[in-house]
């Protein structure tokens, strides 16, 4: 197939994608578009829950595997909308629409990038294409549940919006529970122990808190308190106070080697990560992928974003059409020509690699 062909198949498919609703864990009606598309090429594919995925027409065991990934659930829509989500709209170049930007962009030109190289003989790497569900959930049933159905991975691009820039680096993500502990007490009665005003302090302390250490790529760990909760009624001092805190974590520290540090450190009575998985990732800037991409003229950064990225522990680059800032907005929309470039570019991206 030409690009161009496969261009306009791609916008095509993201179209219907777009009309077609897609929340996190009901993604079943465009995991059956994208079932279509594989048909329409001939390519044999497979299909786990809401996840469909490919290996190129000459899989050899004995190459080592490059995975494409990107995801076609999305979130809900804001209520600040004043097109339909659903609608695949066209204006001034822009295609408006839920999914368009976060990653429906994204996921079209990777799966006319796999085509592409589909029936091609001898390549260095095999492929390996993901259309992954339940990305903007972190999910049980999305592309951590596919790391032990498909074949085992030895480095990936991950598409989700950076203006086709390389993202080398993400920070992880670490959310706590944490409980703050006081006396209970009717509110007319001296308290000493008012776990309210107790937390003064503590919150100053999560906002003063640094970690040691910083990364070329990531900056610093980033630690805010995101949600507080107390008290049910006006006359009673509460027992307790609980805290919700976000902590996006860098590549120079674990998911454990932060929660052991809090634990210890947090001037609060508990302390309680809700999952440790969704780690850290980068890849090597002297891999061949970065390489590559560097001689095309684009450049590298780490991304403060979290995406499907944090479940492999393989060396992975988030690379993709269309701009982060777009994804959860209002009127959410890509550039049609990004879409055309973002081809383009993985095209001679992987030309440059596998050929």
């Amino acid at each position: 197939m030409m690009i161009q062909d496969l261009t306009q198949d791609a916008i095509a498919l993201l179209k219907q994608l777009i009309v077609t609703q897609s929340f996190s864990s009901e993604e079943d009606k465009t995991a059956s578009l994208i079932e279509i598309w594989f048909q329409k090429y001939e390519i044999k594919y497979q299909r786990t829950q809401n996840n469909v995925w490919a290996v190129n027409m000459h899989f050899d065991e004995g190459k080592p595997t490059l995975l494409l990934n990107s995801h076609h659930d999305t979130v809900k829509p804001n209520s600040a909308y004043t097109k339909d989500p659903f609608s695949a709209i066209v204006e001034d170049g822009k295609l408006y629409g839920l999914g368009s930007n976060d990653a429906g962009g994204c996921l079209v030109s990777l799966i006319a990038t796999f085509t592409h190289y589909y029936n091609h003989e001898n390549l260095k790497y095999n492929l390996v294409i993901v259309a992954s569900a339940e990305e903007e959930s972190s999910g049980p049933n999305g592309l951590n549940s596919m790391l032990s159905v498909i074949p085992k991975i030895d480095v990936a691009i991950v598409g989700e919006p950076t203006q086709m820039n390389l993202a080398i680096a993400e920070k992880g993500l670490v959310v706590f529970d944490a409980v703050l502990t006081g006396t209970p007490s009717h509110a007319a009665h001296p308290n000493d122990d008012n776990v309210i005003y107790k937390s003064i302090e503590t919150l100053k302390w999560f906002k003063d808190f640094k970690f040691e250490k910083g990364s070329e790529a990531l900056g610093d760990v980033k630690l805010t308190v995101s949600q507080i909760s107390a008290g049910k009624q006006h006359n009673a001092i509460p027992a307790d106070l609980s805290l919700v805190i976000d902590v996006r974590v860098n590549d120079a520290y674990s998911n454990k080697e932060v929660a052991d540090i809090l634990e210890k450190e947090a001037p609060v009575t508990s302390i309680t990560p809700r999952s440790l998985r969704l780690n850290s990732s980068c890849i090597p800037v002297d891999h061949d992928l970065v390489k590559a991409g560097i001689a095309m003229g684009r450049t590298t950064y780490g991304s403060p974003t979290l995406s499907d990225q944090a479940v492999l522990s393989c060396p992975s680059l988030k690379l993709g059409p269309g701009d982060s800032t777009r994804s959860h907005s209002a009127d959410e929309f890509i550039y049609l020509n990004e879409i055309e470039e973002g081809i383009k570019i993985y095209v001679e991206l992987l030309n440059r690699v596998i050929i």
